[in-house]
Formats: C-alpha cells, sequence, structure tokens
C-alpha cells in the first residue's frame, strides 16, 4: 500500500489511522507532503535527497536463496 497524505501549511500534528496502516510500513515527511509505504518482505527501501528535500524513493526486493 503507498499513500499520499497532504499536510495543511498550519497543521501541528499528522493523524494516521493505525487500522488502516500495513503492519510494516515507513511514513516519510518532506516539503509540506507525508508518504507511507508499505515495507518489502525482502529488501529495503532508499531514500535519495537533494538540496535537503526528498527527490526518490526507491525500493528494492529480493528473496533469500
Amino acid at each position: 500500500m503507498d499513500k499520499d497524505i497532504m499536510i495543511g501549511v498550519d497543521a501541528e500534528f499528522l493523524e494516521l489511522g493505525i487500522m488502516e496502516l500495513p503492519v510494516n510500513c515507513v511514513v516519510v515527511i518532506s516539503d509540506g507532503k507525508a508518504k507511507v509505504r508499505e515495507l518489502p518482505e525482502h529488501g529495503e527501501y532508499r531514500i535519495v535527497t537533494h538540496a535537503g528535500k526528498i527527490k526518490r524513493m526507491r525500493r528494492e526486493e529480493g528473496e533469500e536463496f
């Protein structure tokens, strides 16, 4: 599940309903936006930044051999 959440300019709080979220996920906040990304079973998420802002989030998956 990938979900984008807009944050208001005057917002002091970010509320997420935990029942809607995947069991294993990450919440990333940058430049007035929040993104929820489900973590892969086996793999990693890479966050690439540029000029202090998130430019890209890359999901890399693998499996045990």
